[in-house]
């Protein structure tokens, strides 16, 4: 890396080599950063459509094969359906706002993409390790929604507003949750930097995980996660049996296809999130040989595969929640259990050193 900057210093000057080394440098790692994430996007949908074909005794996409091989038979489907997508026609209806309806989709994907600026897959491979990152990470996830309000008011369609609106009050419902959640979090990591929270998680095995002492909160971040990227049993504001598809009614091809891609990389990135939050990050569940000869950046890997697994289970076996069970879930149940819990968590790490001794406290407020 030495040698490379001193290479476009050599190019550019000392002063704009810098600069021109920087850029490249950071968009070199975007890059390296979103490829695999819009690949991992299209075969999560692969997964998901063979896992939920496996529950319901089916066998799923098995046609579009990679050069006639057997055993890859299925796999090819996610880039048949990318080029059937590039291919269909943008059509905009008659009474449309041109400019947002395909202004939306964008305001929809490009947050998903910007909050993996701050993600850490292992103590070195950050894009950006600022001290805010877990405030970065809420400020992206609350944008999302501007381009499904948006998308629904520009279509000019009375289903996609109704799917709008609900959209938006079942992310006003859980952003809350998932906000006081994360403030748990904050409290036991004392830091709003990601790193420094999956740091805060090492020990000898995975008693020393947040997942433990956090374990409610777990389970309202997860499934206030659900309900954030409008997914089964959530998805009310695309609820094709009741307002035909929702917020999209009046998107095809790709503008389409870009809702859909960014549905998918908010589930990753929740996924990721409670991995880091909650499971350690890249650190492996015991600290002995073999699980800590692993890379970290495997075991991240690992545990997002596994939280991403439940995405998939909920779709495949529970109904679609009514919309005034979804609104009592958030308001009723969530909210005051997380508002509990961090008063609970505020005594605790209240506590005298030598109570924190007496009782296994002391393994994780430190």
């Amino acid at each position: 890396m030495d040698y490379t900057q001193q290479l476009f210093e050599q190019m550019f000057g000392s002063e704009w080599g810098m600069t021109v080394f920087i850029l490249a440098k950071n968009l070199f790692y975007i890059f390296v950063i979103v490829v695999p994430l819009l690949l991992a996007v299209a075969y999560l949908t692969f997964a998901e459509r063979k896992i939920i074909a496996y529950m319901q005794i089916r066998v799923g996409p098995n046609r579009v094969t990679f050069f006639g091989i057997p055993w890859l038979r299925g796999w090819g489907q996610p880039i048949a359906d990318a080029v059937k997508a590039i291919m269909k026609e943008i059509i905009i209806p008659t009474g449309a706002n041109k400019f947002l309806f395909l202004l939306a989709p964008i305001l929809t994907i490009a947050p998903a993409l910007a909050a993996w600026a701050v993600v850490p897959f292992s103590p070195e491979l950050v894009l950006a390790d600022i001290n805010a990152g877990l405030l970065y990470i809420l400020a992206m996830t609350s944008l999302g929604v501007y381009g499904v309000i948006i998308a629904g008011w520009a279509s000019n369609s009375k289903y996609a507003f109704l799917g709008s609106m609900r959209s938006a009050a079942q992310l006003v419902s859980y952003e809350l949750a998932m906000g006081f959640a994360l403030v748990c979090v904050l409290m036991m990591a004392e830091s709003l930097n990601l790193g420094d929270i999956v740091k805060g998680q090492q020990g000898d095995s995975l008693l020393n995980w947040y997942l433990i002492p956090l374990f409610p909160m777990f389970l309202v971040y997860f499934i206030s996660g659900v309900a954030e990227t409008n997914r089964a049993p959530f998805d009310v504001a695309e609820g094709e049996s009741e307002i035909v598809a929702g917020f999209h009614v009046d998107y095809s091809g790709m503008a389409f296809t870009v809702f859909f891609l960014a549905e998918y990389a908010n589930m990753i990135l929740v996924a990721t999130l409670t991995s880091i939050m909650f499971l350690g990050g890249w650190l492996p569940p015991l600290n002995i040989a073999p699980f800590n000869l692993i890379p970290g950046i495997i075991w991240l890997l690992m545990k997002i595969a596994f939280m991403l697994f439940f995405f998939l289970w909920f779709r495949a076996t529970f109904p679609r929640y009514r919309y005034d069970q979804i609104m009592r879930l958030g308001w009723k149940i969530f909210i005051p259990i997380t508002l509990i819990w961090i008063v609970l968590l505020g005594i605790l790490l209240q506590l005298p050193e030598s109570i924190k001794e007496l009782f296994p406290l002391n393994l994780w407020f430190k």
